[in-house]
């Protein structure tokens, strides 16, 4: 039986019975009549259902049912029932005429308002949704979802500044901290300022991200980065280097930053010994790789193509193989070169096919890094994979 007929077949009674109190109550000279009404749609309905028209025989039953203490619960089932059918326009029908009937009480008009809500979020109403759920927040039922459905309009919406008041007030209202997310909208703010220009606004937001979270390793890498543009190369170094107290498996994110900085200021050697130290920290193959290059700067390429080899040999990886490859092309001749050259495109290939991001919460991986997760929608949850197909 499919859904629709089963729905009506459990609508039936329910407006058999709804007509039926009508009778009943109806103390006045025309409760003939009223029946008669009732028992021309009933039939009608009827007749819709019998003749395949399910869509008509609905509306036509939804009208019969009396809105009342009694039937609220049923309007509300049925609404919720068409919303996750993806039928919103009868789901947002049967709330709003709930709404309207000045009999419910207190807590069912909230329950009507928040599936209201709920209705025009699905449908793409925001700024309807974000009315009725700011409604809602004034009172005390339903006010932690409301204020999560708040917190979703924002962030669809890209009103930062509203998400972060809404977070603060979830995290005042729950005692769950929301500071890590507040941090993340903070630097989308601080994005957008940078991109307008405006780099002072940038790097203020981005402190007050860092004050809502310390462990904000996105805020520290857009700060050093705008260091770095700045040419404040020795601020930039500082604060790439706090990313290695924060989760220093982002590390790789601004090793090839913190090396431009030390090439500006003529500081190589003390970047050797900061590569050095990290090392047993930081399990990728980026150090390696970073490493390697200033031996091939002092000691040339034979001996930068050593230290990686050792390093492939505890730890494999197609980055490590692939800068490899490169080292042995320089002054390689004849078949030598030809297979080195075949082997560097298939590495080359595999770089480009792998993605080297991954979620940690849900396990979407990306070829890029997203401070938001696309499909579990969490923030700060995307990370470099660890590996012989990443760092």
């Amino acid at each position: 039986m499919s859904i629709e007929l089963l729905l009506l077949y459990l609508l039936l009674p329910v407006a058999a019975y709804s007509g039926w109190r009508i009778g009943r109550r109806k103390q006045n000279p025309i409760p003939a009549q009223k029946s008669n009404v009732f028992s021309a749609e009933y039939f009608t309905g009827l007749n819709f259902l019998l003749n395949e028209q399910p869509d008509k025989a609905v509306d036509v039953f939804i009208k019969m049912l009396e809105v009342d203490s009694e039937t609220v619960e049923t309007h509300l089932a049925l609404g919720n029932l068409f919303r996750r059918r993806g039928e919103g326009d009868r789901a947002i029908r049967i709330h709003q005429n709930l709404i309207a009937r000045p009999t419910l009480s207190k807590e069912q008009r909230a329950q009507a308002l928040f599936e209201l809500g709920n209705d025009y979020m699905r449908a793409g109403f925001l700024d309807r949704a974000e009315n009725l759920f700011l409604e809602l927040i004034e009172g005390k039922s339903h006010k932690i979802e409301a204020l999560n459905h708040l917190l979703d309009i924002y962030q669809q919406e890209q009103d930062w500044e509203k998400a972060i008041v809404t977070a603060k007030k979830i995290e005042a209202n729950t005692g769950v901290h929301t500071g890590a997310v507040a941090a993340h909208f903070c630097c989308e703010l601080a994005a957008h300022a940078q991109a307008a220009g405006e780099t002072r606004q940038a790097v203020k937001t981005l402190k007050r991200a860092l004050a809502n979270d310390k462990g904000c390793v996105r805020a520290n890498i857009l700060l050093g980065h705008i260091e770095k543009e700045n040419h404040n190369y020795k601020g930039a170094i500082k604060v790439f280097r706090q990313i290695e107290q924060q989760d220093p498996v982002y590390l790789s994110e601004v090793l090839g930053a913190m090396y431009e900085c030390h090439q500006a200021l003529g500081t190589l050697a003390e970047y050797e010994r900061y590569l050095h130290r990290i090392q047993g920290k930081y399990e990728g193959v980026s150090v390696v790789l970073f490493l390697a290059e200033l031996t091939r700067l002092r000691y040339g390429e034979e001996e930068a193509a050593y230290k990686i080899i050792e390093a492939l040999r505890k730890r494999p990886s197609i980055k490590g193989l692939h800068r490899l490859i490169e080292l042995n092309l320089v002054g390689s001749e004849g078949a030598v070169r030809e297979n080195l050259l075949i082997l560097q495109d298939l590495t080359s290939k595999l770089l480009q096919d792998n993605s080297v991001y991954k979620c940690q919460n849900c396990g979407f991986k990306a070829k890029t890094l997203h401070w938001k997760c696309p499909t579990c929608k969490t923030w700060g949850s995307i990370k470099p994979i660890v590996g012989v197909e990443g760092e």
